[in-house]
């Protein structure tokens, strides 16, 4: 079987800018690039009676558009493209299962806005049994790079370096799945990789059983402790990786936005439950997709 990189594309900016991270991510994974566009389209009238293009037709030109964007801009890569007669979520689901990876667009209102996340991508990442990176508008390969001197752009300098990976981390929840996926990405990258463990409401849990004013730097050291051990044998298997480690006080969502501002790729753990209506996700991993500056990995634990 041929491996490859999902993106799913509808007539939005933000699908196309997901479709060109997901051939640069083929790229980086040696793997082909798969292009897909799903919807219910009622049946078209007969060919006699059909005066205006249908909404398949509609579909059809906006998944050819992609290709063709795509292609001139990665010439060398192998690109598939499916249309898909389904409802999109059903459809990018089962794509999910066969891909290395699967890239959705976010329908932001900027850069400075982030994320407003669509029903159709949120449910698809909080059940996608695969990990799902989301991208919003406007992103670029510039994005992804530090910035070049004299102005000259990343594409003109292909070995201008990749901005950090950040992994958010909570020791409670310790999950291998993860911690490979963002080791991972900073090698395929060459990039640093960031780990960030934000205590938040845990500091002030352990804050009301103790006393002391040096009760929070115990803690956090514990932490550091904690942490260190943790990724002291992913380390060792990817030498490779220049990491950092950084435990702090601050509330998880708002640290991890706050790094993602300088980072090419934020991964985090998908942390789920279910309700009578719907999947959804935690609070953090939420508030991550509304406001993140750049691409966020959502990686399902085992």
């Amino acid at each position: 079987m041929v491996r490859h990189v999902t993106a799913g594309v509808d007539e939005t900016d933000e699908s196309l800018a997901a479709a060109h991270w997901a051939a640069r991510e083929a790229l980086r994974r040696g793997a082909a690039l798969r292009l897909v566009h799903a919807g219910e389209w009622p049946v078209s009238p007969a060919p006699s009676a059909a005066e205006e293009p249908g909404p398949r037709d509609w579909a059809e030109q906006t998944l050819e558009r992609a290709v063709r964007s795509v292609r001139a801009a990665h010439p060398g890569l192998p690109v598939e493209d499916q249309l898909v007669p389904d409802s999109p979520v059903t459809v990018l689901l089962g794509e999910a299962e066969g891909a290395e990876l699967l890239v959705l667009g976010s329908r932001g209102l900027g850069r400075a806005a982030g994320f407003v996340m669509g029903s159709v991508s949120q449910r698809v990442v909080a059940r996608s049994p695969g990990p799902v990176v989301l991208v919003r508008a406007l992103e670029a390969c510039t994005d992804e790079h530090l910035p070049a001197l004299d102005g000259v752009s990343p594409e003109e300098i292909p070995e201008t370096p990749y901005r950090d990976v950040v992994l958010g981390m909570d020791t409670r929840q310790p999950c291998d799945e993860l911690i490979a996926f963002a080791f991972d990405a900073a090698r395929r990258r060459g990039a640093s990789l960031r780990v960030v463990h934000a205590l938040g409401a845990a500091l002030d849990n352990a804050a009301e059983g103790r006393s002391g004013a040096g009760h929070d730097t115990e803690l956090l050291a514990d932490e550091e402790d904690l942490m260190a051990a943790m990724l002291r044998p992913w380390a060792e298997k990817c030498p490779g990786v220049t990491m950092s480690e950084t435990v702090t006080a601050g509330r998880p969502a708002a640290e991890l936005v706050r790094e993602s501002a300088h980072a090419s790729l934020v991964v985090v753990g998908r942390r789920t439950r279910d309700t009578p209506v719907c999947t959804q996700l935690g609070s953090v991993t939420h508030a991550l997709l509304h406001h993140a500056r750049c691409p966020v990995a959502v990686v399902p634990h085992s």
